[in-house]
């Protein structure tokens, strides 16, 4: 069956759809609140003021202090209708103590009913709140009672009016049976009108409509500036990465937005100049390791032709010839074999404890030759025989290519000077010559990969070209410490440090 790659969406698609849900959240949030909630909370709020009230009441009744100043306040300034029964013989006498009324908020209140309430609340603990309803006749008589008797402002009486007109018309009651200091018993009751809300909820609902159409017309205007604000600095780096794959090095990563954009562009320069320079010192390095490789072998094969069409030319010093530069294109290979296997990790090191000293002065042995024939003042100056926990042969091999890089950038004095220094249980080795050193602006690159200060290629005198990439591989692996010093027209001074495991006197 064949099988269909899914296509991907795009950021500016999936953050326009995000921030059309949140928008659609918050409505759905709102709709509901206001169709299931806002009731419910409209009557608890009330209810606490009412409970508010009542307890201000309460106190002042059970110790006779302001209690008619307390009464006033608390019904007028939350319009409330508050009622004092005297307890006499078990039940609420007929006759108020007195009253505080607020026709639009009364709850008609016959005999029967005050008793009911009073047994009620007996049973329920001397305290209960609950709410009841006016029925017709009760609304009808608030009606006339507010045109007739309530001295109010004319907005004043048709609110009320409105207030009855909008539906069935709650009352909350709260009651309670007051112990008072002097022995009697007084009987409270407060009641507070739970102002129909149909008409208001009507009227938020029209308005949150209203305010919905704007809101997802807002939300979607919003949504897709913000999408495309957020999107395109990061399309942007997109394009501009892409251009960089297909090795476009002159490329600019200049998106502006937020600064993970701005980091991340800063980023992306840099790995496009680190490649670009590594671009080419790698076409640099083929073509020098290419005349390097052109050059053995156009010799090998010039001396072999003479040794065959010449007679007498079949000779030991042709062959020696042919041998040396045979071994110069196997060195050659083999360095860079090595160089890919350190710089892949597939080369461990197999560290054992070994004499450092003695591995140096046998290096050395090597250069005999070259000191015998061409004239080199090679030295090494060391006090200790020291020994270290490394690979030997890798280490070795570091030694030797910093002494062929010395001698093949030696000065006229042709001096090369090895070092052994001993302090804090580390040794050093220094490895110094005295030809035209480096320029300090090169210095932090010459151990890079295809880096090579002399751009003028140049046959050496022994070796491949490959010494400085090799030794930094091998000194990274064993986590050591290494570095260079050097003035340009005096000399270079190449170094590198190792933990000491032991150190014994200088043999004679």
């Amino acid at each position: 069956m064949k099988r269909y790659k899914r296509k991907k969406v795009s950021l500016r698609t999936k953050l326009l759809g995000y921030f059309l849900v949140f928008g659609t959240i918050i409505l759905v949030i709102l709709w509901v609140f206001q169709s299931f909630f806002l009731k419910p909370l409209y009557t608890m709020s009330m209810t606490l003021k009412v409970d508010k009230c009542a307890s201000k009441i309460v106190k002042s009744i059970q110790y006779s202090k302001n209690v008619w100043a307390t009464i006033d306040n608390a019904a007028s300034d939350n319009a409330l209708s508050v009622y004092l029964y005297r307890v006499g013989g078990g039940r609420p006498q007929k006759e108020r103590e007195c009253s505080y009324e607020n026709p639009a908020v009364r709850l008609y209140i016959e005999n029967s009913d005050i008793l009911r309430y009073y047994e009620n609340t007996v049973d329920n603990g001397g305290k209960m709140s609950f709410t009841e309803s006016n029925n017709a006749e009760d609304i009808g008589k608030m009606r006339r009672e507010i045109f007739n008797s309530y001295v109010a402002s004319a907005d004043s009486v048709n609110a009320q009016i409105h207030q009855l007109n909008a539906g069935e018309n709650e009352s909350l009651v709260y009651t309670y049976i007051i112990e008072r200091n002097d022995g009697r018993r007084t009987f409270l009751v407060i009641t507070s009108s739970i102002t129909p809300l149909n008409t208001t909820i009507d009227v938020i609902r029209n308005q949150l409509l209203l305010v919905s159409v704007v809101f997802i017309l807002l939300s979607v205007v919003f949504s897709v500036y913000a999408s495309r604000r957020i999107a395109k600095p990061i399309a942007n780096t997109n394009s501009a990465s892409k251009q960089l794959a297909k090795k476009n090095y002159k490329v600019e990563f200049n998106a502006k937005g937020y600064r993970e954009v701005e980091e991340l562009n800063d980023t992306l320069n840099y790995a496009k100049t680190e490649l670009a320079a590594t671009e080419k010192l790698q076409q640099e390095l083929i073509a020098n390791i290419s005349h390097d490789l052109r050059t053995p072998l156009t010799m090998i094969t010039g001396y072999g032709e003479v040794m065959r069409d010449l007679p007498g030319e079949n000779n030991a010093e042709n062959i020696q010839i042919i041998i040396d530069e045979a071994t110069r294109l196997s060195t050659l290979v083999n360095d860079l074999l090595d160089l890919s296997k350190l710089q892949s990790g597939a080369l461990q090191a197999e560290k054992k404890e070994f004499c450092l000293t003695d591995s140096v002065s046998g290096i050395l042995e090597r250069y005999s030759k070259l000191v015998e024939q061409d004239g080199f003042n090679i030295s090494f100056d060391s006090s200790e025989d020291i020994y270290v926990n490394a690979d030997e042969l890798r280490i070795s091999q570091v030694i030797y290519n910093l002494v062929n890089n010395a001698v093949n950038h030696a000065g006229a004095d042709k001096t090369v000077i090895i070092t052994q220094k001993l302090f804090d249980r580390r040794v050093r080795i220094e490895v110094t010559d005295h030809g035209e050193g480096i320029p300090a602006d090169k210095l932090p690159y010459i151990w890079e990969r295809y880096y090579k200060v002399d751009k003028e290629h140049k046959r050496g005198v022994i070796g491949s070209g490959l010494g400085l990439s090799i030794v930094k591989s091998i000194l990274d692996a064993h986590n050591a410490r290494y570095g260079v010093r050097s003035t340009y027209g005096k000399g270079s001074t190449f170094w590198f440090e190792l933990a000491v495991i032991n150190v014994k006197r200088k043999r004679n």
